[in-house]
């Protein structure tokens, strides 16, 4: 049985920093219950509960990056609220599309939110570039996070 668990406990790791990635899968609940489960399986001896605390707080703090990128950038470029919602519902959308849905599914979803709201090309070409750069550095933010948290895991386990 223990063998079992310590692949769920891997598997959930793996799962969740492609979650980071990738909107619909919860990366960070993923990967923090892969590392909870894994120190479980040690008798909190490797990793300790203090450990544990601070990769919760990890997680915590990448949880919000993907909405405070796309607010923060689209924002500061200018753009309407329907830009944003634009940029959520076509991350949503993008799903669909594999890698490149991904990426420009946001894009696509600022610039008609712009044009929604009645702004013109350059401004709705600022509201997608905006959203999809917005979308890259979230993207890569996360995933230092939860690189960092498999690293603390590894520190804390070997020492």
């Amino acid at each position: 049985m223990d063998i079992a668990l310590w692949i769920l406990a891997g598997a959930s790791v793996l799962l969740g920093l492609a979650g980071l990635l990738l909107p619909l899968l919860p990366g960070t609940p993923l990967l923090l219950g892969g590392l909870w489960l894994a120190a479980w399986l040690g008798d909190y001896t490797q990793v300790s509960v203090s450990v544990l605390l601070v990769l919760t707080l990890m997680a915590a703090l990448a949880w919000p990056v993907d909405y405070l990128a796309a607010l923060i950038g689209v924002r500061r470029a200018g753009a309407s609220g329907q830009a944003v919602a634009g940029a959520g519902a076509g991350a949503v959308l993008g799903l669909f599309g594999g890698l490149p849905g991904l990426l420009l599914g946001p894009i696509a979803g600022a610039m008609t939110g712009e044009w929604v709201a009645k702004r013109d090309r350059a401004q709705a070409a600022r509201a997608g570039f905006a959203a999809g750069l917005g979308f890259l550095i979230a993207a890569v933010v996360k995933l230092g996070i939860g690189l960092s948290m498999v690293l603390v895991f590894g520190v804390a386990y070997l020492v």
